[in-house]
């Protein structure tokens, strides 16, 4: 069943202004994850400033209004009957929602507590979650997300629990604030996430994000590298041999001579000869 099904238009479409408390979960509801309802929380964008509500905990002094909700937060389900004014929470888990999370959830700034765990949604997490500067707990663990985790949602000061496990992040971990305080739970299960809190150190070797610039200056000064010098040094080293072998079997051939500028040894042996007769004619 499509979440989308019950209808636009239906009283219960149009209540959802009010709403601060919007649960899902545990149902067979798939598709994308509708924007216009995101857009439709009004109640949600407005931030009510409690005091006496801190990181979840419901005090003495703290406002109330009765209702009874279970809610699943902080890996904790809880059933509570009074909900202290301020406590604004998502939760679409164990269901079949598809798609992207819609950068429209960005703008519910009084948003504590986000679950979006167990269902199918893939792509990036938006940077916009970097405006739910009220978020304490935040899972989109068990989905498909990829790419990194944005450096935005570091500036999210009253996070008090991150679950992304089991999804397909990549990258390095953001650093400081509350990202210091998260356990490798947080982000089992991605094998290309880096940095701490994991023993898996993000690879600072330009060689692997840039081509080796050192040796392509070395091989461009002269226009050409090592490697066809050595090419050309063991051929004329097996060129030599050969033709040293060779003139030791048959004696200097003509062409080689003539090459290297030298004149044939046929003339010098027939000024031998003509000489030779002389001495024989002078000895008769």
């Amino acid at each position: 069943m499509k979440l989308v099904s019950i209808g636009n238009q239906s009283s219960w479409f149009a209540s959802l202004s009010s709403q601060v408390i919007f649960d899902v979960s545990f149902n067979n509801f798939s598709g994308p994850i509708p924007k216009a309802y995101i857009q439709k929380f009004e109640a949600m964008k407005n931030v009510v400033i409690d005091t006496d509500l801190q990181y979840m905990e419901i005090s003495i002094g703290a406002k109330m209004y009765s209702d009874s909700v279970t809610i699943t937060t902080k890996a904790i389900t809880m059933t509570m009957d009074k909900i202290p004014k301020g406590f604004v929470s998502i939760d679409l888990s164990k269901n079949g929602f598809e798609g992207e999370i819609p950068n429209a959830i960005g703008e519910l700034h009084a948003l504590r507590g986000l679950n979006l765990s167990h269902n199918r949604i893939i792509g990036p997490i938006p940077q916009s979650m970097g405006n739910l500067t009220n978020l304490e707990s935040l899972d989109l663990s068990s989905n498909m997300l990829t790419g990194g985790i944005p450096t935005e949602l570091s500036n999210l000061n009253f996070l008090e629990v991150l679950n992304l496990s089991n999804n397909h992040l990549a990258g390095e971990i953001p650093r400081g604030q509350q990202f210091s305080t998260f356990t490798n739970d947080s982000y089992e299960g991605n094998s290309g996430l880096c940095g701490l809190p994991l023993t898996i150190k993000c690879s600072k070797d330009p060689e692997q994000h840039s081509p080796p610039s050192t040796t392509l200056r070395r091989e461009g000064g002269f226009g050409f590298g090592w490697k066809p010098v050595a090419i050309g040094y063991g051929c004329g080293m097996v060129f030599g041999v050969g033709m040293g072998c060779c003139v030791l079997l048959i004696g200097k051939p003509q062409w080689l001579v003539r090459m290297v500028g030298g004149k044939p040894n046929k003339k010098v042996k027939r000024k031998t000869r003509m000489r030779s007769n002389e001495n024989g004619s002078r000895m008769n």
